[in-house]
């Protein structure tokens, strides 16, 4: 409630429903509203977890799933996720799957698993080389006299989304979806892969959102979190560098820069439009905006079938920006 003078005569709690009777007293000026009780409301990464966890509990609740599943890859983007999930639904209602290829560190093996352990959570793991050596079968003849190239790293990615898909349609729990702004925004993320899903409660936050949110949530409970207190995501996901493990020794900045540069250049071109030229200005390299710029263009398409996800920042992709998938503004 806000006093025609603009004073704050009474702010309800953030993220949690809530019924207050105001009192209004009559004066020469009008009728103005009495000062009550003002709630502290949440900020920084307190704010953007609870808008994941909030965004999330509806969705699931609302739309009559017993639960959620989801791949736990020992990284800190299904990590995120996992936590986020325990806090809005309870670590009852959470199945992580571990599905390990031959490249699966046994690094991520134990990370995965200690998170899981973390939050409380059911925890599976499934091997996917079976399903991956039936497919090399499959395609050998049609694939001879070919380099391996992305298309395998795709299809372990696809293996995944098949493998977690049957669970949900078997069991009934919404798949969850994994991906970040930063990945979906260069199109760093597999289309009927990990993009598979019902929902997806990173979609608005970028990669750097992701590990601050999970430093805070190491060292906070949220308000309307129902996980347990204390650590839930072990240190090493957070430290080690980030990497899909789909060849052999890979790590995201092989093909992506640092994320403490791509963030604020994807920062600059989606929620402030800024052109190749401003941002050069702003003391970023040309050739890396650029670079940047086409695979933002280039994977529209790919957002456009991208599940839903909370709002988190000024600009998310679809309602807020659109740009259409085939078009000829762009020279390569």
């Amino acid at each position: 409630m806000v006093n025609g003078d603009g004073s704050l005569a009474v702010q309800m709690k953030d993220w949690d429903e809530q019924e207050v009777t105001t009192k209004w007293t009559k004066t020469a000026q009008g009728w103005r509203c009495d000062r009550g009780e003002i709630a502290t409301l949440a900020e920084g990464p307190e704010e953007i977890w609870c808008a994941m966890v909030m965004g999330l509990r509806d969705y699931v609740n609302r739309n009559g799933f017993p639960g959620v599943v989801l791949g736990l890859s020992g990284g800190i983007d299904s990590a995120a996720c996992a936590a986020i999930a325990v806090d809005a639904l309870g670590a009852d209602r959470v199945w992580c799957v571990m599905l390990p290829s031959r490249f699966t560190s046994q690094e991520s093996l134990d990370d995965a698993m200690a998170c899981a352990k973390a939050l409380g959570c059911r925890y599976t793991t499934i091997p996917i080389q079976p399903a991956v050596e039936g497919f090399d079968t499959m395609l050998e003849d049609d694939f001879a006299d070919t380099k391996v190239d992305l298309t395998e790293e795709n299809l372990q990615s696809r293996i995944r989304g098949v493998t977690l898909m049957a669970l949900s349609n078997k069991f009934g729990p919404m798949l969850m979806t994994t991906g970040n702004k930063s990945e979906m925004s260069v199109g760093y993320a597999t289309i009927y892969g990990d993009m598979a899903g019902g929902y997806n409660p990173l979609k608005d936050a970028y990669k750097l959102t992701v590990f601050d949110v999970c430093r805070w949530r190491n060292a906070n409970m949220p308000r309307i979190g129902m996980g347990p207190e204390g650590k839930v995501i072990p240190d090493n996901i957070i430290a080690k560098p980030p990497s899909a493990e789909l060849r052999p020794d890979q790590k995201d900045s092989d093909s992506l820069p640092p994320y403490e540069v791509l963030d604020p250049i994807l920062m600059g071109l989606i929620e402030h439009e800024k052109s190749v030229d401003q941002l050069v200005t702003d003391g970023f390299e040309r050739e890396t905006v650029m670079r940047i710029e086409r695979l933002l263009h280039l994977a529209e398409y790919k957002r456009r079938q991208a599940p839903p996800g909370v709002k988190l920042t000024s600009r998310n992709f679809g309602r807020d920006r659109r740009y259409p998938i085939t078009h000829s503004f762009r020279s390569a």
